[in-house]
């Protein structure tokens, strides 16, 4: 079983990733963003992305109402059955599935994010929350029938509304539901970089205990990211491959011991 989580960066090479897939012989679960496409079309209609900082130094998407309309448009809708066609062109049998869709994954809402603005704490309340729950029932039932699930955000709240939520925190729910024995991340860089603006930086092996360390030594989204990544190995044994999305074959390389791996 692997879970491969698809970065939403404009480069990501979706088409050569789907294609590298289908000669895959066994089951899994794509997770996808969209984030460039959804500051693109954004852009075109007059959305303004707003990020905050908390005070404890994450940085995340502030998501009004209006943030989790784009967010349908473009993760659940464009990009997502975007993949799914590339998917059945590849002879992938592909459900696109929001969290909303089966409540497949549910979300408890965040009571609201402390950040310092003007010399104040102040406690912002959005259309966020932290994936609680996935309906393995339902992934089952696709996987045991032949179809390949893909997932995207929204996600569903405990009040039955939209929210919107870290697919890093994603990945670590569905992982410790089905204890994949590999998690291959593709991302817009060669892999786990300690300069993010020096490829040459490479880490190529992290052991999971070095990954708290790592934590105090970066900020704002990349502090996020290595705290998910802690999270994956909460459960069973596993191995976690960052590699370049961007290549040609980015499943193959990722495979073959190309980018990080973490174990």
């Amino acid at each position: 079983m692997l879970l491969i989580k698809i970065g939403g960066g404009a480069d990501i090479n979706i088409k050569g990733i789907i294609e590298d897939l289908a000669k895959l012989d066994e089951k899994f679960i794509i997770l996808h963003g969209a984030n460039a496409l959804r500051d693109q079309i954004g852009e075109k209609i007059g959305y303004k992305k707003r990020v905050v900082t908390s005070v404890s130094g994450y940085d995340s998407v502030f998501s009004a109402e209006e943030t989790i309309d784009l967010m349908m448009m473009t993760y659940a809708g464009l990009r997502n059955k975007r993949i799914v066609e590339l998917c059945h062109q590849n002879g992938i049998n592909a459900v696109g599935l929001s969290g909303l869709d089966g409540k497949v994954v549910e979300a408890k809402r965040n009571s609201g994010i402390r950040v310092r603005e003007n010399g104040k704490t102040l406690l912002l309340r959005d259309f966020s929350g932290k994936p609680k729950s996935i309906n393995k029932h339902l992934l089952d039932l696709l996987l045991d029938n032949g179809y390949t699930p893909v997932l995207s955000v929204p996600l569903i709240d405990e009040n039955n509304f939209a929210v919107n939520s870290e697919n890093d925190d994603i990945l670590a729910l569905l992982q410790k539901e089905f204890n994949a024995d590999k998690i291959i991340s593709l991302i817009e860089a060669p892999g786990f970089l300690l300069d993010k603006n020096d490829p040459d930086s490479l880490v190529n092996n992290i052991s999971r205990n070095e990954l708290e360390a790592m934590e105090q030594k970066v900020e704002g989204r990349m502090k996020r990211k290595i705290l998910a990544l802690r999270k994956l190995f909460e459960g069973s044994p596993t191995t976690v491959i960052i590699s370049d999305g961007r290549t040609a074959h980015p499943v193959d390389d990722a495979l073959n011991g190309k980018g990080t791996t973490i174990s």
